[in-house]
């Protein structure tokens, strides 16, 4: 896998380069509500404008269906690239279209361009290869050279993901080759004692990664929605809590594969229950109750461990080499469930060992809770690609990327 490293040593002065970011940013209408993922292409782009190429930016945002939708445009991202740089960055209207057309062939050398959302063109995450490569066709004639920054989607076969990196010169960019570099701490010669804290809602989402952890991780700390699966697996009562009964044969054939291989898979001790779910819009104050983990009322859900399971949490990660997390550990959207995920964040932060948080929810957590995010080892940017990866699958725009 070439690097951007050896592009710019190559020269790209005056040279049109498309760069694949992932500006895949939460709106709240038009105002980004986390710039994380803008900010994590910068050095890319930064280095690219220096060094004079004409830069051309690409995304997706949201799931627009194959056709221009204005709620998922990504003007407002556009807007905070420019800021972010401190320089103008154009916008085209469209992807591939005149608008599109126009705006690359304005570029003047150092200057950059964003074009409109990706997922607007159905071409762009069609199944069928023949309309997937038609569209990465026409993304072709908008460039030169090729970079791939965007790590969120490197797990999707999409055109400009896949099918252009092979049309034109290719490379990695910085933010590709970290993430990238990241994952492999977690998967080739890992520092021990290396644990694991899943959490987020649904257990289903998380099984092929555990399946794999189970040979590789020394513990593995379950919270959020997922846990109720567990627990329920166990015999125990979970209420009205999330639940996927028919999970409960593969998460009970985990834990007895984990006791078998000596993998020490903890589950909470208590947690925090509720007749109803907390109004996340205005916050306002909850009611709940702290019970143990085996004495969920029937009429009540768990919304965050306790704080017995923090403590247990917290200890489990101290001694740790190496950290891997990956979902909350509870509502943390709201103040009074957060404080499972804080723990298990400052308990990242407290460890001395490479502590890594695997996107999605994560990440949000870690800014939305006020965390210094350079106190981490490292924040991925992409939740699904991170756990894919970790699952051993071969990602699409990773494979790509190969000479």
């Amino acid at each position: 896998m070439k690097t951007i490293d050896e592009l710019l040593a190559d020269g790209v002065s005056g040279k049109r380069v498309f760069v694949r970011a992932d500006l895949n940013v939460p709106l709240a209408g038009t105002t980004i509500t986390d710039d994380g993922r803008i900010r994590a292409v910068l050095p890319t782009v930064e280095a690219l404008a220096d060094a004079g190429a004409r830069v051309v930016v690409a995304s997706h945002l949201g799931r627009p269906k194959g056709a221009p939708d204005p709620a998922f445009s990504l003007a407002p991202a556009a807007a905070r690239l420019g800021e972010l740089l401190g320089s103008d960055v154009a916008f085209a209207a469209d992807t591939v279209g005149q608008s599109a057309q126009d705006t690359v062939a304005g570029l003047k050398d150092g200057q950059v361009a964003v074009l409109e959302n990706l997922r607007f063109n159905p071409g762009e995450t069609a199944k069928d290869d023949a309309e997937r490569d038609a569209f990465a066709d026409r993304l072709a004639t908008l460039a030169d050279v090729y970079v791939s920054d965007g790590f969120g989607a490197v797990h999707r076969k999409h055109a400009s993901v896949y099918d252009l990196a092979k049309k034109l010169p290719h490379y990695a960019g910085h933010l590709i080759s970290t993430e990238v570099g990241v994952l492999k701490k977690l998967t080739e010669d890992v520092r021990r004692p290396y644990v694991v804290a899943l959490g987020g809602a649904k257990v289903s989402d998380k099984l092929a990664v555990i399946d794999e952890l189970l040979g590789k991780a020394d513990r593995l700390l379950i919270g959020g929605g997922m846990a109720y699966t567990f627990l329920k697996a166990q015999g125990h009562e979970v209420g009205i809590s999330l639940l996927q009964e028919d999970q409960i044969p593969a998460v009970t054939e985990y834990l007895r594969r984990a006791e078998k291989q000596g993998v020490e898979l903890v589950l909470p001790v208590d947690v925090l229950v509720s007749r109803e779910f907390p109004d996340l819009k205005t916050k306002a104050p909850a009611e709940y109750t702290v019970v143990d983990a085996d004495k969920i009322p029937a009429d009540q859900e768990g919304l965050d461990i306790g704080p017995k399971t923090r403590e247990l949490y917290a200890s489990k990660l101290a001694d740790a080499a190496t950290v891997f997390w990956n979902g909350p550990m509870g509502v943390f959207e709201h103040p009074d469930y957060a404080e499972g995920t804080k723990a298990v964040a400052q308990a990242l932060l407290d460890s001395d060992g490479f502590t890594v948080v695997g996107g999605g929810d994560s990440a949000a957590a870690v800014r939305t809770l006020g965390f210094d995010e350079n106190a981490f080892g490292h924040i991925s940017t992409g939740g699904g690609a991170s756990l894919e990866y970790l699952e051993g699958k071969t990602l699409p725009g990773l494979a790509a990327l190969e000479d």
